[in-house]
């Protein structure tokens, strides 16, 4: 006999990626489901070091609606999934599944709310002087931020250790010139982020003026070594904090249709 809280249907969502030690969204939507009083929605971290594992781990998990997807898997995990939203199939990354279930069947859906969290952050921030951007990394992080800013009208240069992208630079090309003229420096690498708090991207910092904002995509630690110089040469900063949320909460509103 199942208990009357089995029969309210739990719905479980989840966050697959390796590591996981660094992320805020498991105690983000646990909070959020006690302020909206939500006791049939749970929210777990699924560290996965293979993404072969995903179609056993939503196989097992019979009442798993939806993931989030974290490093390294925003773009490999495209080729385990169904269909795209426009914007994922655009940015060529996902950060948000979809998990809609018949009987023993699944279907996955892929969305990218890495977008809307970045561009949501940029409001009050980005001014006409940062007309040009450097992205630091090439992931699918990456991909989110180059999207929106290229729809902003902004001009980006990837910074990559790979060689041969499109429109990119290596971090040894990084120069005055480069940094005076792109005000804006995105971080989407995951260097800095909790537990290696020491590290940082190798650029040229003492280039930066007040007229730069640094932005971090990472969150753990509040101010990453990357933040702490560009502040110490005038930049302002900001983390990825409220790109968390925001993106969290667009996850939610996908999820949550038609269950709540």
């Amino acid at each position: 006999m199942g208990s009357e809280q089995d029969s309210k249907a739990m719905n479980l969502l989840g966050l697959i990626g390796h590591p996981l030690s660094h992320s805020f969204s498991q105690g983000y939507f646990t909070e959020k489901f006690s302020n909206l009083q939500l006791d049939n929605w749970e929210y777990r971290n699924f560290p996965i070091d293979d993404l072969a594992q995903l179609p056993e781990l939503i196989s097992l998990n019979e009442n798993l609606v939806g993931l989030n997807v974290t490093i390294p898997y925003k773009k490999s995990v495209i080729e385990y999934l169904d269909e795209l939203s426009e914007a994922a199939k655009t940015i060529g990354a996902v950060n948000t599944i979809q998990i809609l279930r018949k009987q023993k069947e699944f279907k996955l859906i892929g969305h990218n709310t890495d977008a809307f969290g970045f561009r949501q952050s940029l409001k009050g921030f980005v001014k006409s002087h940062h007309e040009r951007a450097l992205i630091l990394g090439n992931g699918g992080a990456a991909k989110a931020v180059n999207f929106v800013l290229q729809d902003l009208g902004i001009d980006t240069l990837t910074v990559s250790r790979s060689s041969g992208l499109k429109n990119s630079i290596s971090y040894a090309d990084l120069n005055e010139y480069v940094i005076k003229h792109h005000k804006l420096v995105v971080n989407s690498t995951p260097l800095g982020m909790h537990p290696n708090m020491n590290e940082l991207p190798q650029i040229p910092y003492k280039f930066m003026s007040t007229e730069h904002l640094a932005f971090d995509l990472i969150y753990n630690p509040e101010e990453t070594q990357f933040l702490h110089e560009a502040a110490r040469f005038g930049a302002k900063t900001l983390n990825g904090l409220t790109m968390l949320h925001q993106q969290a909460d667009k996850a939610w509103e996908i999820w949550s249709d038609e269950r709540t």
